[in-house]
């Protein structure tokens, strides 16, 4: 006989409600995907490095044209608020400080993966492209790549390309700004 798991689902307001009673605390490094609050891994060195040199590059390159948004939540359903290591935000004068940013609000997702690979690319990338993140970045630091994914689909992404090395490449909302992959992850070329 085999026995089902109960399990519950809990909603955006749910989790926040929770954070706010103390059941999660600031200690806790969770996010929630699709109902389910999910623990994050731990920020590496490697990890690290590589989120603070792109927002680094990006400010160099974009200015006030964005607001960059280090790992801290958007908002895509009513069940869903991961926390992407960095986002490009529209610039809103409040900072968003009286609204999440929600799949609109985004230029681009970046998610840096040094342990978290399968998770981040059979789970928050499908879980992106199902609520129209126009753009996303996925950077294997272990492998010293990067994942372009574009043209979202509820099945998913149509345009994925992966980079590695001494590429250049641009930014679908700022085509006439161009990166070389080594100056994200310091590779000497």
């Amino acid at each position: 006989m085999t026995m089902q798991l109960l399990t519950r689902k809990f909603t955006v307001e749910q989790y926040h409600k929770m954070a706010e009673v103390g059941i999660l605390t600031e200690e806790d490094r969770v996010e929630l995907i699709k109902g389910e609050i999910v623990e994050m891994s731990p920020i590496g060195l490697k990890h690290a490095a590589t989120v603070n040199r792109l927002n680094q590059l990006f400010y160099r390159k974009l200015g006030d044209r964005v607001l960059i948004s280090v790992q801290n939540p958007i908002q895509l359903t009513n069940n869903s608020e991961p926390q992407p290591d960095l986002s490009l935000l529209k610039p809103r004068a409040d900072f968003y400080e009286t609204k999440t940013p929600e799949a609109n609000d985004i230029f681009l997702i970046v998610e840096v993966a040094d342990t978290t690979i399968i998770y981040d690319r059979d789970i928050k990338i499908p879980l992106y492209a199902e609520n129209g993140i126009s753009e996303v970045w996925l950077i294997d630091v272990n492998n010293q790549s990067l994942t372009i994914y574009r043209q979202p689909t509820p099945q998913g992404y149509q345009a994925i390309q992966t980079l590695d090395g001494n590429q250049n490449l641009s930014l679908l909302a700022f085509p006439e700004i161009t990166i070389n992959f080594s100056e994200i992850l310091n590779i000497s070329t």
